[in-house]
């Protein structure tokens, strides 16, 4: 591990440290009348009382007071006490760290399990000789791209509602764990199966497997030593995997109401309950942190000490990219047909009012005077559809651009953009919105500062490497051997060779950003009602969900077109850009 990569790391997690503590201060809420309310709701908030709570926080004393003294708390092991009801905090988010861990554990069983499915055919072939192009990756680029309250709510209608094959909620006995691991792995799986795929073609076209083969080695040993070779240049992505568990469990918890940290911070979160919040929100980062440094230790044990240059491991491909090898046929058909369904409901959707309550209509199925059913007030269900695409894409659009624009301006600057990136990444975009709403409270505007905060250093990291490639040219030597400005060559030269390619990589990332910010709409933290954004649909949908599936299922089928024209958006764009 190198320095860059520790100092980058310190910086994330004193960045991510600091925040978390200044929650308090941040949020600007008079956290002392929430704490006079919760102890006592009858108590007159009289300003010698609420100055008295002030103190007793050490809110009257500044942020860096109010910072050293948390952090002297947790080192201490004393997380403070709940606003809600005076209880300990450090025993209830120990109590949810346990569920969470076991909920992780048996969700990255089945990423595992997951992994091998998907790519079991690219190691077969290859092992054999007969792998051409690459593997497939289409299936595991899909469920990458599936937001895991999304898969929630699929699963929960399908093998519970409908088969009563599995319990719905709880947590009880071992069978209310296979739903919520289900949910939480498959994404994982998704993602970490693709890594896999991309990454096995390199390790067969190696000119070693040849030699081996000649020499009459088996397949099972083929593959055997592929695997080991591809390996240490995924683990370290394994980390990035685990933040993904860390944030998905906040949704799945919930739809599951399992009683887990990722809950337990929603719930301090939506009660203003800061000690609580700050707690949880403090073991899932550290979660993910302790992950990525387990990944790095174990790709360092698995390359030994002859493999430990940096420049004998195979590249590993970014989490979302990848080469593609085998999904770049049918991306635009694909594209063209979820984008074509999306449109024609979106334009019918549009023409219909999405607040008209029709009282007898409540929960009612397809019918001629509703074509998608009702949800729990009567409101037509297409109706919300296609105005919620405004709420959904409209906002979504500005966030791309806002990333767009962070993107440009700190990938100039690769230093910075390394350790900001660390910092990001570190956050998925669900913790972002549980912190960004602590602050500026649940809606819309909150939930698009949280996802511009996580989804601009991908975009980052391109700009970055353009803008490197485009300064070693030979023709900017020239420019430079001539006396032009540094200012002169950035405006004319590198910003306009860099702006292309990063916007299209903005656009593609679009769909994604939509998803995103669906999810924090689904948890309360984005759209507030009466507003048809359609994560917060489904969401009202859900409890309802055993007499009227069509209401849920039909924002769910909305955000699966949408996740598929993602999938199929950046296979497209990954197949122009290989010709160009």
């Amino acid at each position: 591990m190198t320095g860059g990569v520790l100092f980058s790391r310190g910086v994330a997690v004193v960045a991510i440290v600091a925040v978390v503590g200044l929650l308090p201060w941040l949020s600007g809420r008079d956290a002392a009348l929430s704490l006079l309310r919760a102890r006592s709701a009858e108590q007159e908030p009289t300003p010698e009382a609420l100055e008295a709570i002030r103190h007793e926080l050490g809110l009257d004393g500044g942020p860096l007071p109010l910072l050293g003294e948390w952090l002297g708390g947790v080192l201490r092991g004393d997380f403070g006490r709940s606003w809600a009801d005076g209880s300990a905090v450090l025993p209830s988010v120990l109590s949810g760290l346990g569920v969470s861990l076991t909920l992780m554990a048996a969700a990255l069983a089945v990423t595992l399990a997951l992994t091998c499915a998907l790519c079991a055919p690219t190691l077969v072939r290859g092992a054999r000789g007969t792998l051409r192009g690459g593997g497939r990756g289409a299936v595991a680029a899909v469920l990458g791209a599936l937001p895991e309250f999304l898969i929630a709510t699929v699963l929960l209608v399908t093998l519970s509602v409908w088969l009563g094959l599995l319990p719905p909620y709880g947590w009880q006995e071992p069978r209310h764990l296979v739903l919520p691991a289900l949910a939480l792995g498959i994404p994982a799986g998704g993602v970490l199966g693709r890594l896999v795929d991309d990454t096995l073609p390199a390790a067969f076209a190696e000119p070693w497997v040849g030699l081996w083969r000649s020499a009459g080695c088996g397949p099972g040993v083929i593959a055997r030593a592929a695997l080991r070779r591809a390996l240490p240049a995924l683990v370290p992505q394994l980390g990035l995997v685990a933040v993904g568990l860390a944030g998905g469990a906040v949704a799945v918890e919930t739809v599951f109401a399992v009683p887990g940290i990722g809950r337990t911070a929603l719930g301090a979160a939506e009660a203003q309950d800061l000690p609580l919040l700050q707690a949880a929100v403090l073991a899932l980062v550290l979660l993910g942190v302790l992950a990525g440094i387990q990944a790095s230790a174990a790709r360092h044990w698995m390359l030994g000490p002859g493999l430990r240059d940096a420049a004998l491991s195979l590249p590993a491909p970014a989490i979302g990219g990848g080469q593609g090898h085998g999904d770049r046929r049918g991306g635009g058909p694909v594209a063209g047909v979820c984008g074509v369904v999306l449109a024609v409901a979106v334009g019918w959707g549009s023409l219909l009012d999405p607040l008209t309550v029709d009282v007898a209509a409540r929960l009612a199925g397809p019918s001629w005077d509703h074509p998608l059913g009702a949800d729990a007030l009567g409101r037509d269900v297409l109706a919300r559809v296609g105005h919620g695409a405004a709420a959904t894409l409209g906002v979504s659009a500005l966030v791309c651009a806002g990333s767009y624009v962070i993107a440009l301006t700190v990938g100039l600057l690769p230093g910075l953009a390394s350790g900001a990136a660390e910092v990001a990444n570190a956050v998925p975009p669900v913790i972002a919105g549980i912190l960004v709403a602590a602050v500026l409270g649940p809606g819309t505007p909150g939930a698009a500062v949280a996802v511009a905060l996580v989804s601009w250093p991908a975009l980052a990291a391109h700009t970055a490497a353009l803008v490197a490639e485009v300064r070693a040219a030979a023709h900017l030597t020239a420019q430079r051997a001539i006396g032009s400005s540094p200012a002169w060559i950035l405006t004319r030269h590198v910003l306009p060779a860099v702006a292309g390619p990063v916007a299209r990589h903005a656009v593609l990332r679009l769909p994604g950003i939509a998803l995103a910010m669906a999810s924090l709409g689904f948890l309360g933290l984005g759209a507030q009602p009466p507003a048809p954004e359609w994560g917060l649909t489904l969401a009202e949908s859900l409890p309802y969900v055993e007499r009227a599936p069509w209401a849920a299922l039909v924002p769910a089928g909305m955000l699966l077109l949408l996740a598929a024209l993602a999938v199929s958006l950046s296979t497209a764009g990954r197949r122009t850009g290989g010709a160009a």
